[in-house]
């Protein structure tokens, strides 16, 4: 770059002048790293203006095109890409300032789900200069005719929040799109943007793709203020296990009424809606208090978020739905309701509270029970100290590889060895053998050697002459359009208002297929909920949704139709599947320390350091690489519960096969449950007289994983969304309305059976044992625990249950065995407590 170039041009110097402010120095970096052609990976705090970084050079680039006039033609300068749709839309309205007030003349537009289709074709023939999309919409572009054509002017794409993207299936597919554009536009740049990043050198491969040196491509700017983070010592009594905070509900309220604006995060939808209500019942002085999570209707949602913009509440109750860098208002105080279970997810929230880039953000944690005061601990020290954890690297996922070369075949015609060469060319995928990937394009050719004989999976053909791969028929690609991403939610139903045509509604009405529901005239939509909680419910039943006691009427077609109950109701709680976030790895080996360090419990408030204590009197407190193995009698039954710390999933599989080995020791177990820190079987016979090395040898990963995974539901509902993900199954067929849940799992379970049986080694069997690993059982998370732990085992026989184990006991939602009794409800919590401590 020519040093006398000045690295502003005088239309934004002015700009920065006019606002008060001067570019800083990371800004101004990525302007002359762009003018030199090289991608960047910028680390920066939340207010230090990293979106404006992004888009600077983009700016100034497209700045000279202005006196073009009506010459100027339609080409894609620069792609933004977001996980959220609502952040593309913050970004728009942020973006457009800076450029209408330079007169700029710069075509800013956004493309998502909600864009008509129309404003989608007119972009596809007319490209403005700065097109900001999601991972989804990037995809189906790339699935497009024509799409070359679309990109091939490409200078700079953004990727905003790309920590959040990069280790999930939206990152496989995202990588694999970049690596489309790389063919394409070959000299564009890339900008990664991300204020939580654990593994910088791992998320820079990710950026840059496994074929480009990652070196010198990462900038940081300085840190600024570190954040403020109290966590809340109640002066009620801690509760010994649950979620809800319900015990500090006053306390929570009191700090709130001292905020301007109070974010109150917690980890669950089913959390959300029980701290609003919690925090309504107190709410005496009457405070604008809002709730916002991902199955409320987006109207509710928007509304919401223009209030706290708008300066006009004083809390909001909500999920990660707000996690992500959207500017909502002057937030001065994040809430995080129960332990926040990682590192990077606890700064990445209490970034919301304010974006002055020099000042604190204040955080308070609020456990929810005594193990959570240690995570609560944990999670600050690590805060104070800068430490972060994060996501390992990610092996690309086969059916997000399948869907990709799918949607290549509908954009243009392919080459195997090409399209091989650019699928490695990811880091999700640079490992892949080349074996693995003729498979999956045989996969989306024929469904593979058990289902070649069906013509329906038939997707692409390959021409003899060319030996080009193309999509089969036009009615193939539009039905491989509608069915683009990565995001395979829970079947839902829209919750409703409703009232009877001509009179009140009556309570109790039936609601098999709607019979009885015809004079109910459905009225305002209160969001989604899923079909299987509601499923458990009967008519006339209570549950809370949207902040309100509603009462469920039934169901008819795809809408659960309710009323208004009253506030002296007990209504039951929705739960949502996949909502509860895992205890990282990283925090898990702190709070190991944190309870063998006597040093630090010094700082923890009085009843828990007795809890501790008393733990050390009647059994013991575990080294941190060591693994603490408790068994004991109570009630005619007979308890073996372990403390390995590593996180519900983990050890929900880990109680799976440890409860199949007890079994063919003869010791009846009846039952086990898993929580985020310990795990505890029950059964019929004592357990004390075990050989515990080798009933928690990591062999238990080889035949009993694998049998039981043969009888368990779990491989069905995890191949069902891998079939979703590869196109085997489509969800939304042209002209047709779309596959309800029962229907895409009669389709999945069909095809499941028959790869089960005449091709166990099928691409997406393997592809749903990796999910089934990674995700439902965290298998690696295990192994590393077995790994660990061998050789430092330590048991206590005991006469009676430990401090530690009461927690655990005192969990709802028991999982049964097969082969066992059913187990009776434990006994009353206040005498197992006093057991415990006496």
């Amino acid at each position: 770059m020519d040093a006398r170039v000045p690295i502003l041009p005088p239309p934004f110097v002015e700009w920065f002048a006019a606002r008060g402010w001067a570019p800083r120095a990371h800004q101004l970096e990525l302007v002359s790293r762009a003018r030199a052609g090289l991608s960047t990976l910028l680390i920066a705090p939340t207010g230090a203006g990293k979106t404006l970084a992004g888009f600077l050079p983009s700016l100034i680039e497209l700045a000279p095109r202005k006196a073009e006039g009506a010459r100027r033609p339609h080409k894609l300068h620069t792609l933004y890409v977001s996980p959220l749709k609502a952040l593309t839309t913050d970004v728009a309205r942020n973006l457009s300032t800076p450029a209408s007030e330079m007169q700029l003349g710069v075509r800013i537009e956004t493309r998502t789900g909600d864009t008509p289709s129309s404003k989608r074709q007119r972009q596809r023939a007319h490209p403005p200069d700065i097109l900001l999309t999601t991972p989804e919409q990037l995809s189906l572009l790339i699935a497009s005719e024509h799409a070359r054509v679309f990109f091939e002017d490409l200078q700079a794409v953004v990727i905003d929040e790309i920590h959040a993207l990069a280790p999930t299936k939206r990152g496989d597919l995202l990588a694999l799109a970049l690596a489309r554009l790389q063919r394409w536009a070959p000299s564009h740049r890339r900008i990664g943007l991300s204020a939580t990043v654990a593994d910088e050198e791992g998320l820079a491969q990710w950026l840059l793709g496994a074929n480009r040196p990652n070196k010198d491509v990462i900038v940081r700017a300085p840190p600024g203020a570190k954040p403020v983070i109290d966590v809340l010592d109640s002066d009620a009594r801690i509760p010994w296990s649950g979620h809800t905070a319900r015990h500090a509900i006053p306390e929570i309220y009191e700090t709130i009424k001292k905020t301007k604006l109070a974010l109150v995060f917690v980890n669950t939808r089913a959390q959300a809606e029980m701290t609003f209500q919690e925090l309504w019942r107190v709410n005496e002085d009457s405070l604008p208090i809002a709730l916002h999570h991902g199955s409320l209707d987006v109207a509710q949602r928007r509304k919401v978020e223009a209030a706290m913009a708008e300066g006009k509440l004083r809390a909001v109750v909500c999920t990660s739905t707000l996690d992500l860098g959207i500017d909502w208002g002057d937030v001065d105080l994040v809430i995080q309701i129960g332990a926040p279970k990682g590192c990077a997810r606890l700064v990445q929230r209490i970034g919301r509270a304010n974006h002055r880039y020099n000042e604190p953000s204040r955080a308070l944690l609020a456990p929810s029970n005594r193990f959570e005061v240690l995570e609560c601990r944990a999670a600050q020290d690590a805060v104070e100290e800068g430490a972060l954890d994060g996501e390992s690297k990610r092996i690309g996922g086969l059916d997000c590889l399948a869907q990709h070369i799918m949607g290549c075949a509908c954009g243009e015609p392919f080459e195997e060895n090409a399209l091989y060469a650019e699928v490695a060319s990811t880091a999700p995928y640079a490992d892949l053998k080349r074996s693995q990937f003729d498979r999956t394009v045989d996969l989306v050719a024929t469904g593979g050697y058990a289902l070649r004989s069906y013509d329906r999976y038939r997707r692409i053909v390959q021409d003899p002459h060319s030996n080009l791969w193309r999509v089969r028929n036009p009615s193939v690609a539009q039905q491989h359009r509608m069915n683009v991403g990565a995001i395979v939610e829970s079947e839902m139903l829209d919750v409703r208002l409703a009232h009877r045509a001509g009179g009140r509604p009556r309570p109790g009405t039936p609601r098999k297929s709607g019979e009885g529901l015809a004079p109910l005239v459905a009225g305002r939509r209160l969001g989604q909920i899923e079909e299987y909680f509601i499923e458990g419910l009967t008519p006339g039943d209570t549950f809370l949704f949207a902040g309100e006691i509603l009462r469920l009427l039934g169901v008819r077609d795809t809408e659960a139709l309710v009323v208004r109950a009253g506030d002296q109701e007990s209504p039951k709680i929705p739960s949502y599947a996949g909502g509860k976030f895992p205890l990282s790895t990283f925090l898990a080996g702190r709070v190991r320390h944190m309870l063998h360090d006597a040093k630090r419990h010094k700082a923890l408030p009085p009843q828990v350091r007795e809890w501790i204590k008393m733990q050390k009197r009647r059994s013991v407190v575990p080294a941190p690489d060591e693994i603490l193995v408790e068994t004991f009698p109570r009630a005619n039954k007979h308890y073996l519960v372990c403390y390995p710390f590593e996180g519900r999933l983990a050890q929900q599989t880990l109680g799976v096969l440890i409860t199949r080995r007890l079994e063919r020791l003869g010791k009846n177990p009846i039952g086990f449950l898993a929580s985020e820190y310990a795990m505890a079987v029950w059964g019929l016979e004592p357990m004390g007289d075990v050989d515990f090395a080798q009933l928690f040898d990591e062999d238990m990963l080889g035949d009993d994983l694998e049998s039981w995974l043969g009888e368990s539901t779990l491989m069905k509902s995890t191949f069902s969304k891998c079939a979703v993900i590869a196109g085997m199954i489509d969800r939304n067929v042209p002209g047709a309305q779309r596959k309800t849940g029962r229907q895409v799992t009669f389709s999945s379970d069909l095809i499941y059976e028959v790869l089960k049986q005449y091709e166990p080694d099928h691409i997406l069997l393997q592809a749903a044992f990796a999910d089934a690993g990674e995700g439902y059982l965290d298998i690696k998370r295990l192994g590393d625990l077995l790994r660990r732990v061998k050789g430092k085992i330590v048991h206590r026989d005991l006469p009676h249950v430990s401090p530690f184990a009461a927690p655990v006991m005192l969990e709802m939602g028991k999982v049964g065995v097969r082969g066992g009794a059913d187990e009776a409800v434990l006994e009353d919590a206040a005498s197992l407590i006093a057991e415990a401590m006496s």
